[in-house]
């Protein structure tokens, strides 16, 4: 497979799953990822109670769901993996994910890494997290499917560094690579390109230092180089679309479909 496009279904927090679906098939975009948050969401307590009935579901939007976003609590600090009190509970839930997944001929999902707790330091934050994901992988991979995590602001793996330091403790986990989250920090993009060659998956929007999330035209990450950086490394996966209208961040400023078209006629050149 070579590179191909897919949407994010939380771009559109006032959309409903089939709406999004259509606006990506509107858009030309074959492939829609799926996840727990805004009026797209998919229940957690329905997933958790019945994950194979509500994957097969997912079926009827006619579409290809190349990923599934979740996290075990609503917030990022909730459930989080880098708490060891979590690690038990979430690894029964991560069982009903995977189920639920695989009913839904999803191959991949991303979850985030972890905080730093109350009472922690970074280093423990880091080793908690890694403990937690050597539990998780194996069962994703059993079930052919790819376990990746985020690295984002506000969690422990801030830095391409970190985030390099949690891949190797944790053989199998691969990345679900945003840029824009190491650019607002104020890395440059040679600092993250050797997250690339563990990418599983890629999220592309525009960003700067000091802003997750910025207009097209005004933003300071190179996508062109960062799609040869992706080819350099053989990546064959999807390049999600992923502009958002959110308080996270401050990204709610945004007209979410103009920058995503945008971004689409981009990679279009490009792959």
């Amino acid at each position: 497979m070579s590179m191909k496009l897919a949407l994010a279904s939380w771009s559109f927090p006032f959309c409903t799953l089939p709406e999004v679906a259509a606006i990506a098939k509107a858009l030309g975009v074959s492939a829609l990822d799926v996840g727990v948050d805004y009026r797209a969401a998919i229940d957690r307590t329905t997933l958790l109670s019945a994950p194979e009935r509500s994957g097969r579901a997912l079926r009827d939007l006619d579409i290809e769901m190349p990923c599934f976003y979740y996290r075990f609590g609503q917030e990022l600090d909730e459930r989080n993996l880098a708490a060891p009190e979590n690690m038990t509970a979430n690894a029964e839930d991560f069982k009903k994910v995977v189920a639920f997944c695989a009913a839904a001929g999803i191959g991949r999902i991303f979850l985030l890494p972890g905080i730093v707790n109350p009472g922690q330091t970074m280093a423990d934050a880091l080793e908690v997290s890694a403990q937690a994901l050597n539990r998780l992988v194996p069962l994703a991979h059993d079930a052919g499917i790819t376990l990746t995590v985020e690295a984002h602001v506000r969690s422990f793996a801030e830095s391409p560094q970190v985030t390099l330091e949690l891949l190797r403790r944790v053989p199998g986990l691969k990345l679900a690579l945003d840029y824009s989250h190491f650019v607002c920090l104020g890395y440059r993009q040679e600092d993250i390109d050797p997250l690339a060659q563990h990418a599983a998956h890629v999220h592309l929007r525009q960003a700067k230092p000091g802003e997750l999330q910025a207009k097209f035209q005004y933003g300071t990450i190179n996508f062109p180089a960062l799609i040869g950086t992706l080819r350099d490394v053989q990546y064959e996966g999807y390049l999600v679309l992923e502009n958002v209208h959110q308080d996270y961040m401050n990204s709610r400023y945004d007209d979410v479909l103009s920058e995503v078209i945008q971004m689409r006629d981009l990679v279009r050149r490009y792959i």
